[in-house]
């Protein structure tokens, strides 16, 4: 295999030959191109592992841009303590096999010090052991409650941009319950992402004085999942909350709506999106209730990220709630580098709260922030995806909203504070 770095320039090129690739349905490899005759200690080198291609790709491409759409604001603004920011990108292909061996080239092959937007839960957590043992930084969308503690954050390397599951279990739950529903059923897609999520649900519920039902875990890559399905539909739910993704659901509801047993669903917004609807129509996807969380859509920094994704995608920045936690993973990255007045993983680690968290200066932007750093005061980044505050554990708290898909279009409804 060849090694070699690739620019922020070079990136960008590439990544628009890797959607084409996965439009086509192909497996999209390591992004190289010629090294840049510059030495290690002129950049601080960062790794961009999203993915591009499998069930995370509606997200991992824009993802990816808005990764390296910020970095080459950060480097035109001076860069980071006279050090520019370099990225190599890699695709995780929503495998977590295939990720450990993306992550093993980033780290080991092209020396970064940080691995931004991993995205589900089974790739993350598959990923941290090597970040941990390269003294690595790691940002994450991933819910799984384990990725906050140890052993998988033992050295407090990790940092969530998303929700943890046990947060979307307990929107899940109030969403239900101001939807009426009484007799809830859970199914599961067999991951940590998809098991926390009705574990957080019905711990929530139980929470609230209520009886949960049926529970089914369910294997990943089977044809039907028919028997799985009449096992809960069998004890007559109300509802059934889901914790899985968008292949498994698409063939869980096609055999659903053939049964013809009416049943409401509420599902992770990852799994219903515009690709179910594509997938089965307006018919079999009418009134479900999709959960995701918002983006600070009122601030600063999103009508800056909102702007970035608009001419790198052509689509506004709402279109993709990954998108702004990968902006705001580079531009936080590089602000706490500033504080820190460091580029030691350590140094990093301990700043990252001094300038996400209040108090400080609200900034929106990483140029932003370096003046006033620069001038000793203090600063709070307040991102586009969320205001970022990060509890001990390095998770934060965004609001989420509650979709309802009402023929063949997904439609915000209202948002729920937890």
């Amino acid at each position: 295999m060849m090694r070699c770095r690739i620019s922020v320039l070079t990136a960008r090129r590439l990544l628009m030959r890797q959607a084409r690739r996965a439009m086509l349905g192909a497996t999209i490899g390591a992004l190289f191109a010629p090294a840049v005759a510059r030495g290690q200690s002129e950049t601080f080198r960062i790794g961009a592992l999203n993915p591009i291609t499998g069930a995370g790709s509606p997200y991992g491409p824009g993802m990816q841009r808005m990764i390296l759409a910020p970095v080459e604001e950060i480097n035109a603004a001076g860069s980071v303590l006279g050090r520019r920011l370099e990225v190599f990108a890699e695709d995780t292909q929503t495998n977590p096999q295939a990720a450990v061996l993306a992550a093993k080239k980033l780290l080991e092959v092209n020396r970064v010090r940080a691995i931004l937007g991993t995205w589900s839960s089974g790739v993350s957590l598959a990923v941290i052991p090597l970040t941990n043992e390269a003294n690595a930084i790691l940002m994450n969308t991933s819910g799984a409650p384990a990725l906050s503690v140890p052993p998988a954050n033992a050295k407090g390397l990790s940092f969530r941009f998303q929700a943890t599951n046990d947060r979307f279990g307990r929107a899940f739950a109030e969403i239900a319950l101001r939807a009426g529903f009484r007799r809830p059923a859970t199914m599961a897609f067999n991951n940590a992402s998809g098991i926390g999520n009705t574990e957080g649900f019905r711990r929530a519920w139980a929470a609230k004085g209520f009886t949960n039902g049926e529970h089914v875990v369910y294997e990943p890559n089977q044809p039907s999942y028919r028997a799985e399905l009449l096992r809960v539909l069998a004890t007559r739910p109300d509802v059934i909350v889901m914790g899985s993704f968008l292949p498994d659901t698409t063939i869980i509801l096609r055999e659903w709506f053939q049964l013809g047993v009416p049943v409401r669903w509420i599902i992770p917004a990852w799994a219903a999106n515009p690709q179910l609807v594509q997938a089965l129509g307006p018919a079999v996807t009418e009134g479900i209730i999709a959960v995701d969380t918002v983006s600070n859509e009122e601030s600063e920094a999103f009508a800056r990220y909102d702007a970035a994704h608009r001419r790198a995608m052509n689509q506004p920045g709402t279109a993709n709630i990954y998108a702004p936690t990968a902006w705001d993973m580079a531009i936080t990255l590089a602000l706490t580098i500033e504080r820190a007045k460091s580029f030691d993983t350590l140094a990093i680690r301990d700043a990252i709260r001094l300038v996400a968290n209040p108090p400080g200066a609200p900034v929106s932007s990483f140029a932003e922030g370096k003046a006033k750093l620069a001038t000793a005061v203090e600063i709070d980044y307040q991102g586009a995806s969320s205001v970022l505050d990060f509890d001990e554990f390095g998770d934060v708290t965004p609001d989420f909203g509650v979709f309802r898909i009402e023929g063949g279009a997904i439609n915000r409804k209202y948002v729920v504070k937890i």
